[in-house]
C-alpha cells in the first residue's frame, strides 16, 4: 500500500509544518556556510536539495535534511586542503560512496558505532565549532587550530568588552549577545508563542539594530547572482582529481559521518513520532542524490538535521510533503527577497552557531554513559580530545581503536575470585568472571593450584560471560583430580546463564561419567 493512502494528506498542516522549518532553516543555512568558509548562499541551495531532493525519495520522510552543523569542520578542512572550487568534486564523491552504502544494503552498519564515540564526536564537533564562532561573534579571525582558538577566547572576550577608537569588536559583540540572549528567554517562552523559531527572531532583532543605528559591524555579502558561486557549473572541473587519494580520504569520511548522522537523526525522529519507521538503506541511498547534485553545484554537503527534523514532527507534519515545501519556500526567498539576506549581521550567525556547539556538548550524555561503566566515559572523553587535538578523522578513529581494545581486553580477561571461609570446615567459594577460553587457561590454572587440598570447593558462573571447552574441559579434569586426593568440588551450573547453557548437557554428561567411574573403582576396591 503506497503512503499516500495510508494517511490522507492534510496540506494545510503540511504547509504549516513545511514554513515552520523554513523559517528555522534559513538562519541556520546562513550560520554554516559562514562558518565553512563558502559563500553565504552555499548553505542556502544546500537546503534547497536536502528539502526537495532528498525529501523525495528519503527513507524516513519526517527528517529535514540540509548543511549540517556536524558537518562544519570536514567542509573546512577540505575548502582549506583543496580550495573551494575543488569542494564539489569531494561532495560529489560522498555522495557516490552513500549510494553505495545504500545499494549494498550496509547503513545499518553506521548503528553499530560505540554510543561513545558518537557522543564523542558530536561533543568534539560543538567544542571546534564553539571555539572558532566565538571569535567570530566580535568580527574577530578564527585562529588556525581548535585549541588556540580556545586560549584566545579571553582576548575576543576582552576586545568585545572594551570599545577602543576605531574598533567595532564591541558592537559586534553586543549583537552577539542580544542574539544568545534572544533564543535563551525565548526557550521560557510558553509552547504556544513559539511558533515563530527563536534563532530567526534573534537574527531579526540584531539585523534591526545594527541596520537602525548603522553599526559599523561586518554584514552577509550576497552576490548580485544567487547562484554565480556554484562553482562545478562555471568552472571546468579536473575529474582527474577524483582519483586522488586525499580526495578519496576526504570524501569517504564524509559519507561516513554525513551518514553517521543522518541515520542517528532517523533514530532520534522515529522516537518522536508513531507512523512510519525509517528505512536505512532507502535514506542513505537518497542522502547520497542529495549530495551528488550538492557536488555538482558546488555547495556544501548534506545531512538529516536534528534541530530541523525536530521542529518538522513538532509542528505536526504527518508525510514528506512538509520537508519539500521548506525548500521550495527557501528556493522563492532567495529568488524574491535576496538584499534581505545582507542586512543580516555575521556576528548575529555566529553567535546562533555559538549556542548550537555549545548545545551539541551533551552534558547528560556523559552521565548516561557513566552509568554503563567508566570505560564508556573513558573512550568518550579521548574521542573528543582526538578530535579537538587532532581533528574530526583522527578523534573519530583514536575512539574507534579505544573501543576495539576494550571489546578485545573483555574478550580476553578473567578474573577468579577465591573465597577462604573463616571455618575450614565450610566451602571454598570460587567465582569466576568475565570470558573463559583458551588464552587465559594458564591464568585460570595458576589460580586452581594454589587451592589447598581437602577441602569442600563451590564454583560459581554467574558472572561468566563465555566459557569455552578448553577451560571447560580443564575444570572437569582438575575436579577429577581434586575429588582423588580427598577434596569434593561443586560446580553450581544453575548458576550459568541462558548464553552458556548449551554447556550445561556436555558438562553434565561428564559428571556422570566420574561418578560412574568413581562406583567402579569402589566396586573393585
Amino acid at each position: 500500500m503506497s503512503e499516500s493512502k495510508e494517511i490522507k494528506v492534510n496540506w494545510k498542516r503540511e504547509f504549516f509544518a513545511g514554513f515552520v522549518v523554513f523559517l528555522v532553516a534559513l538562519p541556520l543555512s546562513l550560520g554554516i556556510s559562514l562558518a565553512t568558509g563558502a559563500s553565504s548562499t552555499a548553505g542556502l541551495i544546500s537546503a534547497i536539495i536536502g528539502g526537495i531532493i532528498v525529501g523525495l525519495f528519503s527513507g524516513c520522510p519526517l527528517q529535514v535534511s540540509g548543511p549540517a552543523a556536524g558537518l562544519i569542520t570536514l567542509v573546512a578542512s577540505a575548502i582549506d586542503e583543496h580550495g573551494i572550487e575543488n569542494l564539489g568534486m569531494i561532495v560529489f564523491l560522498a555522495g557516490v560512496i552513500q549510494l553505495l552504502f545504500g545499494y549494498f544494503r550496509i547503513g545499518q552498519i553506521f548503528r553499530a558505532v560505540a554510543p561513545a564515540i558518537i557522543q564523542g564526536m558530536l561533543t568534539g564537533i560543538g567544542i571546534v565549532i564553539f571555539a572558532s564562532q566565538f571569535h567570530l561573534m566580535v568580527d574577530d579571525k578564527p585562529r588556525e587550530s581548535t585549541f588556540q582558538n580556545f586560549i584566545s577566547i579571553p582576548e575576543s572576550i576582552i576586545k568585545g568588552i572594551t570599545p577602543y577608537e576605531g574598533g567595532t569588536y564591541h558592537l559586534a559583540a553586543i549583537l552577539g549577545s542580544i542574539t544568545i540572549l534572544t533564543i535563551l528567554l525565548c526557550n521560557f517562552l510558553p509552547k504556544k508563542f513559539k511558533l515563530v523559531p527563536s534563532s530567526l527572531i534573534a537574527v531579526v532583532i540584531a539585523m534591526l539594530i545594527a541596520n537602525v543605528f548603522n553599526m559599523p559591524v561586518n554584514f552577509i555579502t550576497i552576490p548580485e547572482n544567487i547562484f554565480s558561486d556554484i562553482h562545478i557549473i562555471t568552472h571546468a572541473p579536473d575529474f582527474s582529481k577524483l582519483l586522488d587519494s586525499s580526495f578519496l580520504l576526504a570524501a569517504t569520511i564524509m559519507a561516513f559521518v554525513a551518514s553517521a548522522e543522518t541515520l542517528l537523526t532517523a533514530t532520534a525522529v522515529d522516537q518522536m513520532h508513531s507512523g512510519r519507521r525509517t528505512k536505512y538503506n532507502k535514506e542513505i541511498f537518497a542522502q547520497g542524490i542529495g549530495n551528488i547534485i550538492a557536488g555538482i553545484l558546488g555547495v556544501l554537503p548534506i545531512s538529516g538535521v536534528i534541530v530541523r527534523s525536530a521542529t518538522n514532527v513538532q509542528a505536526g507534519a504527518k508525510k514528506r510533503y512538509s520537508t519539500i515545501i521548506h525548500g521550495i519556500l527557501i528556493l522563492i526567498f532567495i529568488l524574491i527577497f535576496p538584499n534581505i539576506l545582507s542586512l543580516i549581521p555575521k556576528a548575529s550567525l555566529a553567535a546562533i552557531l555559538v549556542y548550537t556547539g555549545y548545545k551539541l556538548i551533551n552534558f547528560k550524555a556523559m552521565r548516561t554513559l557513566m552509568n554503563f561503566g567508566i570505560s564508556e566515559l573513558i573512550i568518550y572523553f579521548i574521542t573528543v580530545f582526538g578530535i579537538i587535538t587532532h581533528g574530526l578523522l583522527e578523534g573519530i578513529l583514536i575512539g574507534l581503536v579505544v573501543s576495539v581494545l576494550k571489546l578485545l581486553y573483555l574478550m580476553t580477561h578473567l578474573e577468579v575470585k577465591v573465597r577462604y571461609p573463616q571455618v575450614d570446615s565450610d566451602f571454598i567459594k570460587i567465582e569466576l568472571k568475565g570470558t573463559a577460553n583458551f588464552i587465559n587457561l594458564p591464568t585460570l590454572a595458576e589460580e586452581f593450584e594454589d587451592i589447598p587440598p581437602n577441602r569442600d570447593i563451590k564454583i560459581y558462573f554467574n558472572h561468566l560471560s563465555y566459557i569455552d571447552h578448553a577451560c571447560l574441559d580443564f575444570l572437569i579434569s582438575w575436579e577429577r583430580q581434586y575429588e582423588k586426593i580427598g577434596g569434593r568440588v561443586y560446580l553450581e551450573l544453575h548458576t550459568l546463564s541462558d548464553r552458556l547453557s548449551k554447556f550445561k548437557a556436555p558438562i553434565a554428561a561428564e559428571k556422570q561419567k566420574i561418578k560412574e567411574a568413581k562406583a567402579q573403582e569402589n566396586d573393585q576396591a
